[in-house]
């Protein structure tokens, strides 16, 4: 009688995808199984993310290098703000994902998030959120010392962001204060300095969060009713195209105004046309009852950010002629 010999073990499989994760990403594909869970608690399959923190930083950097007349931002900085864009964005959803792990609880499309599936343990959760914001704070100590305190000083406004949508209409206004600081990070970093055009700008990029955000809260709706979540996707309701129209329609004049202030050309008002465009275009489309849509025109701001960079350092090489 013979017995059979074992075979090898089975290879490992990866049983904790995320419901709204984007399948077949890299992060999901390529990493080793340890860390797969890390990048979907600091969303590195969602880039969105992390553009629409790095817009207001890249626009303030074109816009201050344009207004002293330079022909382009310094590359520099704008590496080292992806850099930081990419790792604060990981510290704010892990952060956000610690203190709403009761609610992912509730909602199917959170549930399977690392937090709540048991992926990843909460103290597991605060050595990365430590870990990506050491990465963020070695990233802030390349600029000057003023804009260290400036960078810093936006760590208030991300710590209170995940609690807003318990006691307010408006959590996307909170998250407006926090993804627009890089526009007074961008502009201090190029000219020590704070201005009027930048804080102008930064008024701008919270509309424009708010904007977007709806959008994407809209997703998410019927969930947030049950579980009593609030955002101004519940507020707005059907109103929201006139509400974006306010907003985006604000966004616009403010941008114009900054761009009146710093002193640019031509380029960077035809850059602020072809953005108009495009918001005007998300409006039109928008289907407040179709998710797919919703996300879709919500993922379409990282080109959105990049027709009114392009336009701003188009306006910047002029400076060479």
């Amino acid at each position: 009688m013979t017995t059979s010999q074992p075979g090898p073990s089975p290879a490992p499989t990866d049983t904790g995808i995320v419901a709204d994760a984007v399948r077949g990403h890299w992060a999901d594909t390529i990493l080793p199984m340890w860390l797969r869970p890390y990048s979907r608690l600091a969303r590195w399959e969602r880039p969105i993310g992390w553009w629409l923190l790095l817009w207001p930083c890249w626009w303030s950097a074109a816009l201050a290098a344009d207004h002293a007349g330079r022909p382009w931002p310094n590359p520099w900085h704008l590496v080292l703000f992806l850099i930081g864009a990419v790792a604060m964005r990981g510290a704010g959803c892990t952060w956000n994902d610690l203190v709403d792990v009761d609610i992912d609880e509730k909602v199917a499309r959170t549930r399977s998030r690392p937090i709540p599936s048991g992926q990843v343990t909460k103290t597991q959760a605060r050595l990365f959120l430590v870990l990506q914001a050491l990465v963020g704070l070695v990233v802030l100590l390349q600029f000057d010392r003023f804009t260290v305190l400036v960078g810093l000083a936006s760590l208030l406004v991300v710590a209170i962001y995940p609690f807003m949508k318990r006691v307010t209409d408006w959590p996307q206004f909170f998250l407006g204060l926090a993804f627009s600081w890089g526009a007074f990070v961008g502009w201090t970093a190029a000219l020590g300095r704070l201005d009027v055009a930048p804080v102008v700008l930064y008024v701008a990029c919270i509309l424009w969060t708010i904007g977007y955000d709806t959008i994407y809260a809209h997703q998410d709706k019927e969930d947030d009713a049950i579980v009593g979540v609030r955002s101004t996707a519940r507020f707005f309701a059907e109103n929201t195209k006139a509400w974006l129209v306010g907003l985006y329609g604000a966004t616009v004049l403010l941008l114009g105004m900054a761009l009146w202030l710093a002193g640019v050309g031509v380029f960077a008002w035809g850059g602020l046309a072809a953005f108009t465009g495009h918001l005007v275009w998300q409006i039109l489309r928008l289907d407040i009852d179709d998710p797919d849509v919703c996300l879709m025109l919500f993922r379409a701001n990282r080109w959105t950010g990049w027709i009114f960079f392009a336009g701003l350092v188009a306006d910047g090489v002029r400076h060479l002629a």
